[in-house]
C-alpha cells in the first residue's frame, strides 16, 4: 500500500505566557491552528493564512530567514520544528501522513475573530505551561512539548 503524504503548516501562537489550542472535531484532539499548504503557497504563508482564517489573530512569526542568497534563490523563514505525523491507518499500515512545518508566533492580543465557516472563538482555549502539564492526559505529548517550547521561545 502506498502512503499518502500532504504538506501542512502549523502555528503555536503565544500571548502573555499561553498558547491557543482548539479541540479538532474530526481528529478528536487538541491542536494549534494549521492546515494544508496550497499549491501556490510557501509554508510560512500557509501558516499565516491558516492562523488568520481559524483565529483572526494579528501575529508576528518568530522565525529567521537565514542562508545563502543569490539572484535565483533566497532563504525562507525557518520552522521551529519539522515533523512527520501519522494521520490514518489502513489494515495496520500507515495510510496518510502530514509533513508539518511548525512555526511559533507572537500575538498582539487574544481577541479572536475566526473567518465564517471556522470554529467560533469559543472553541479556542489559551493554555499556560502549567495548563499544558496539568492536562497531559487529554493532550498529545508533542502538542504539550511544542506548546511549552513555543511559550518559552516567544516569551524570551
Amino acid at each position: 500500500m502506498e502512503t499518502t503524504r500532504h504538506f501542512v503548516a502549523t502555528v503555536f501562537v503565544v500571548h502573555d505566557g499561553a498558547t491557543a489550542l482548539h479541540e479538532h472535531e474530526k481528529l478528536d484532539m487538541w491542536l494549534p491552528p494549521g492546515g494544508h499548504i496550497d499549491r501556490d503557497e510557501l509554508p510560512h504563508e500557509a501558516a499565516l493564512r491558516e492562523l488568520e482564517e481559524e483565529t483572526g489573530l494579528d501575529v508576528e512569526l518568530i522565525s529567521e530567514a537565514e542562508g545563502v542568497e543569490s539572484d535565483t534563490a533566497r532563504p525562507l523563514p525557518q520552522p521551529e520544528q519539522f515533523k512527520l505525523e501519522d494521520i490514518d491507518r489502513l489494515d495496520g499500515a500507515v495510510a496518510h501522513q502530514h509533513i508539518d512545518f511548525v512555526y511559533y508566533a507572537r500575538a498582539a492580543d487574544r481577541v479572536m475573530s475566526p473567518a465564517e465557516g471556522e470554529a467560533g472563538s469559543q472553541a479556542w482555549e489559551w493554555f499556560t505551561e502549567s495548563d499544558l502539564r496539568d492536562r497531559r492526559e487529554e493532550l498529545e505529548a508533542d502538542v504539550v512539548a511544542a506548546g511549552i517550547d513555543a511559550i518559552e521561545t516567544v516569551e524570551e
